[in-house]
């Protein structure tokens, strides 16, 4: 019986005598304190630190709310007309309005590490959702382009703080035995927002002038608006006192959040004691100037390239032409009618949505190792099947409008799209939150998660300014791009990332400073397990 098998099990099964289990166990301190202490997620303190956890994880429905909602309102002639846009056609304004915010997140990433570092989680939370909402107003109220762009840039700015104060709370924050769904719930949030994002402007669509578009605009504060009201209230996250000699609230919070009330309990114990000796007083978290410690050693080396690499990974896998361009894609499928490609939009919104918070339930019985590469895998599959639809259905009529040959292939095509809506986020959306944070040592996790958003960032301003013009260049030849890229990312991933799943945040600094950091995180742990007395004997400490 393996441990996970072991470890499912209710507790009536328990509480009866049981002889002793033989299997295999990433970490034998988590697995032997798992055991003794048995912990459930449905008891009182358990929603409380649910109630604490969703609301840092608001944070990112405001990414997926301006996602969803910039490609919606892009599409209407209320607002193309306002603002001096072709009708019908791409401009470089429109690339700009995209890229604008791209900038204010990038310039953002560098406040975002010291914001989440200085006065502690939740507070730079707090000051990512106010700037927000300062940036809303400007847009909501625009007059004119230029101050329509200042709002966008002001509320990329806030957003990347957010980016990185809120994953990292979570992450922080989570119950170890059940890290994997509590921060790979954080990034399935992204479609909480992007599913109003797309339905609301489908209803305003049908407006008059620019309320059509202010009022979805005027929104995006609601995200922010809860996350201002509740954030002062949360307690903040052990690590980030203990990093501040705080011990006895570090314990406090542990004690209440983790150990059912007990301070004595076996993973309030474990905690603490990984905490002390791997997280440092004098840390580059308290310089907010100094960033060698994303680079000062091999281990922080490794650990800051697969936080790239995962970045870029997350962004260029094919998910930028459905994240903006989605009408377009649907008009390159012969899909004309724009209410259509709205109400196709939202759709694949929850969709996508279905999938995330599946491949999040199922992280930790996977290993983020294989849902990566299977993801991957089917991706690259689903690309060749819409190149080979676009290729052999669409042709362009006298005024350069793509018209589909064969309706039944027109509705394959959206078919496809939404099964890689599916595919994408139940292997990626959970993970992008989740594997950095996971990579990342707590001294450099704010900031390193600020790195990650400014990666992010950058490939997003490829997806912003390129895809489309690609798109409209290319047509379906593009497509090849995404074929070639995802096969690049499978061999990167099946070589170079390490497994993360049913381990302290703590004892992955074992597994980057080993010599092959890869095997290392694969091999497994035999032991014998009996019932309440933990882990009982240790018998192979080489199976991988």
């Amino acid at each position: 019986m393996s441990f996970d098998d072991y470890y499912s099990r209710s507790y009536a099964e328990f509480e009866e005598e049981e002889p002793p289990v033989t299997g295999g166990v990433f970490n034998v301190a988590l697995a032997d304190a798992t055991l003794k202490q048995k912990p459930s997620p449905w008891t009182r303190r358990m929603f409380m630190l649910y109630a604490c956890l969703l609301l840092a994880t608001l944070n990112s429905c405001i990414n997926g709310y301006d996602g969803s909602l910039m490609s919606a309102i892009n599409s209407y002639p209320q607002y193309r007309k306002y603002f001096g846009f072709d009708l019908e056609n791409g401009t470089p304004e429109t690339g700009i309005v995209y890229g604008i915010y791209t900038i204010g997140n990038i310039v953002g990433s560098f406040a975002a590490g010291p914001a989440a570092d200085l006065r502690g989680r939740r507070w730079g939370m707090f000051v990512g959702a106010l700037t927000i909402i300062f940036g809303t107003c400007v847009q909501a109220t625009s007059q004119n382009l230029a101050q329509f762009m200042g709002g966008r840039f002001i509320l990329g700015f806030g957003v990347a703080i957010c980016a990185a104060a809120g994953p990292a709370y979570v992450s922080e924050m989570a119950h170890p035995t059940y890290r994997g769904i509590m921060t790979g719930v954080y990034n399935t949030f992204w479609y909480v927002g992007a599913i109003p994002g797309t339905f609301v402007p489908y209803v305003t669509s049908t407006l008059e002038g620019t309320q059509s578009w202010r009022i979805p605009v005027w929104l995006q504060m609601v995200f922010s608006g809860f996350v201002v009201l509740g954030a002062p209230f949360l307690p903040e996250t052990p690590r980030w006192l203990i990093a501040n000699d705080r011990h006895e609230e570090a314990l406090r919070v542990m004690t209440e959040f983790h150990g059912e009330g007990h301070r004595d309990s076996p993973i309030v114990q474990l905690e603490y004691r990984e905490m002390v000796e791997d997280i440092s007083l004098t840390g580059s978290d308290k310089r907010w100037w100094d960033y060698r410690e994303l680079i000062n050693s091999r281990e922080v080396r490794y650990r800051t390239f697969l936080v790239v690499c995962m970045a870029f990974f997350g962004q260029w896998a094919g998910n930028g032409p459905v994240s903006y361009y989605y009408p377009q894609m649907l008009r390159g499928a012969g899909i004309t009618n724009n209410q259509t490609r709205l109400l196709f939009n939202g759709i694949q919104n929850c969709v996508a949505f279905v999938g995330a918070i599946f491949g999040a339930c199922f992280t930790d019985k996977w290993g983020r190792r294989p849902q990566l590469l299977v993801s991957t895998a089917i991706i690259i599959s689903i690309f060749a099947v819409v190149c080979g639809i676009n290729a052999t259905n669409i042709e362009v009529d006298g005024e350069g409008t793509p018209i589909a040959k064969s309706p039944s292939q027109a509705k394959a095509m959206v078919a496809v799209i939404f099964v890689f809506g599916f595919v994408y986020s139940a292997g990626y959306t959970p993970l992008q939150a989740l594997y950095p944070v996971e990579c990342l040592r707590y001294e450099s996790r704010a900031k390193g998660m600020g790195m990650y958003n400014f990666c992010v960032n950058i490939a997003g301003f490829y997806n912003t300014f390129v895809t489309g013009i690609a798109f409209t260049g290319a047509g379906w030849k593009y497509y090849f791009l995404f074929i070639f890229w995802d096969t690049f990312e499978f061999v990167c991933i099946y070589f170079l990332f390490v497994e993360t799943k049913n381990r302290t945040l703590e004892e992955l600094t074992g597994i980057f400073r080993s010599k092959r950091p890869v095997t290392t995180s694969l091999r497994q742990t035999q032991v014998v397990m009996c019932g309440q007395e933990g882990v009982t004997e240790i018998l192979d400490k080489g199976v991988s």
